[in-house]
């Protein structure tokens, strides 16, 4: 992409656990006894990505493009607000370089799942695996997600203009 301008976006989330939830992450289920706590299906993966994928095309975050207090959005697969959210990006000209995600989890232990998630979202990013990163890290027992209260996720992209 030699010649293009480059914007690089930085987006991250986090939502509690909560029983009798779904544990989905990066488009993926886990199985687990308790799921994310949110509007939609709380998947902090694709949340934090969507919000780098926004902020390196200078959108609007997330939250304001799709309200919490708007009924529509509720359970919703954030995999169906990540199209949205490409739409706009390359309605605004730019075209998706690479990801790299971080999971933030004392549990569960999510390295089974990481080439899934890449699977699923090079599906809907339109880019190869290659091009995704996801790591999962452990908190090593601190603060409010060491102590297994929920899940957070940072994400990087680099985007291009056409």
């Amino acid at each position: 992409m030699e010649g293009k301008r480059a914007k690089v976006g930085l987006g991250w989330d986090q939502h509690p656990f909560r029983e009798e939830r779904s544990l989905v992450l990066g488009g993926v289920q886990i199985p687990y006894e308790k799921g994310l706590f949110g509007h939609s299906d709380a998947d902090v993966v694709v949340h934090a990505l969507c919000d780098a994928l926004l902020g390196g095309a200078n959108l609007p975050d997330l939250g304001t493009l799709f309200p919490a207090e708007d009924e529509r959005f509720r359970g919703i697969s954030s995999l169906k607000l990540l199209e949205e959210v490409m739409k706009k990006v390359k309605e605004k000209g730019f075209v998706l370089g690479n990801v790299d995600i971080v999971i933030i989890a004392q549990s569960p232990k999510l390295s089974p799942f990481i080439e899934r998630m890449k699977e699923v979202l090079s599906e809907k990013l339109g880019i190869s695996k290659e091009e995704i990163s996801i790591k999962a890290k452990s908190p090593e027992g601190l603060g409010a997600i060491g102590k297994g209260e929920g899940i957070k996720a940072l994400a990087v992209v680099l985007l291009y203009e056409k």
